[in-house]
């Protein structure tokens, strides 16, 4: 699960595993065998993995099926733009 769960937050941000690996400052082949399920990384790692991606440390394990994204830290300012995105999102592909 936490595997499949990096894979696909890498692609849905673009990233290569090069790219990734990169931003953690660890090895591509390390992404590459979290992916592949050969190795877990550490606990200290999810944390920096959840961070990076924005989603909480649960989603990335599989215990919370929505993705959370974190607002800590941010102006509100900015919560209120990205909520007012996520309301224009949601009604444009609602079923009529």
């Amino acid at each position: 699960m936490l595997g499949q769960r990096i894979c696909a937050l890498r692609l849905a941000f673009g990233w290569s595993q090069v790219e990734l690996a990169r931003r953690l400052k660890v090895a591509k082949q390390t992404v590459s065998n979290w992916e592949n399920d050969n190795i877990q990384p550490s606990i200290e790692m999810l944390v920096r993995l959840a961070k990076t991606f924005g989603v909480t440390t649960d989603y990335m394990l599989g215990l919370d099926e929505i993705p959370r994204l974190s607002i800590e830290r941010l102006p509100e300012s900015v919560v209120a733009h990205f909520s007012m995105l996520i309301d224009d999102y949601r009604k444009a592909t609602e079923c009529r």
